[in-house]
């Protein structure tokens, strides 16, 4: 659920909105990502996820194999530069 344990999390805001699909959807304003699920504590843990990864708690560096699984190529992956795809800024 909501990250207090972390000292700077006061004055966080979540909201939690009940989509036309009956699936939920968890917004961090603060960190300015959402996340979804089909219950309202599945909305608010998959955003726990994906705000520790983005805060470098949680994740890992893909593996060849993964990359490989996404039909992505390690080799053209790993020579790209920083910046991130258009389509994900």
């Amino acid at each position: 659920m909501a990250r207090a344990d972390r000292p700077d999390d006061t004055g966080r805001e979540i909201r939690l909105v009940e989509n036309p699909d009956g699936h939920w959807t968890a917004r961090d304003l603060q960190a300015d990502v959402s996340a979804q699920g089909e219950t309202r504590a599945a909305a608010l843990a998959a955003l726990d996820d994906v705000v520790a990864a983005l805060d470098g708690e949680a994740g890992h560096e893909p593996t060849d194999t993964e990359l490989r699984e996404l039909g992505v190529d390690p080799e053209t992956a790993r020579s790209q530069d920083d910046d991130m795809p258009d389509v994900l800024q």
